[in-house]
């Protein structure tokens, strides 16, 4: 089985409109990206990252240099993206990072403690500022998903 990677921009046909996603995952990349180094963006994901079972680890940095290490990983995400424009093979391992981001910080959800309450009936509802936030993760990873498998043909 052989493993061939394309760029969306490149393409014709059902993929070439797949630039658009990979464009803006640039976008939101670098905005969330550099607010990492502030020190409001680190205070406030500082929660988030404590409370993880796969990234805490990341405390031993202290709040802004686990921040910044996240905002790097972020920058070289973007710029993997950027570069996949013109280089399948970095096209698709930008789209796999993303994808791991975005996958991470969905676990949030189950990490911590408040993002997710239970209505009167019982059912678990997103009824904070932080939960809702987190939300939007869930329909980027599916746009990264969709980046990466056009991506990769098998």
């Amino acid at each position: 089985m052989t493993v061939h990677f394309q760029v969306a921009e490149l393409s014709s046909g059902s993929y070439w409109p797949l630039a658009f996603l990979r464009w803006s995952t640039v976008a939101i990349f670098i905005w969330f990206a550099i607010q990492k180094f502030t020190a409001y963006a680190a205070e406030a994901i500082a929660p988030l990252i404590a409370n993880s079972p796969f990234v805490s680890w990341l405390g031993a940095f202290g709040v802004r240099g686990e921040a910044r290490i996240i905002g790097t990983i972020e920058l070289t995400t973007a710029a993997l993206l950027i570069i996949g424009s013109m280089i399948p093979i970095a096209s698709a391992l930008g789209a796999a990072m993303a994808c791991g981001t975005f996958l991470l910080t969905t676990s949030f959800f189950f990490s911590t403690p408040g993002t997710v309450q239970k209505n009167p009936t019982g059912f678990p509802i997103v009824a904070t500022l932080l939960g809702q936030f987190l939300l939007k993760d869930i329909g980027l990873l599916a746009a990264c998903v969709a980046l990466l498998l056009a991506s990769v043909s098998l």
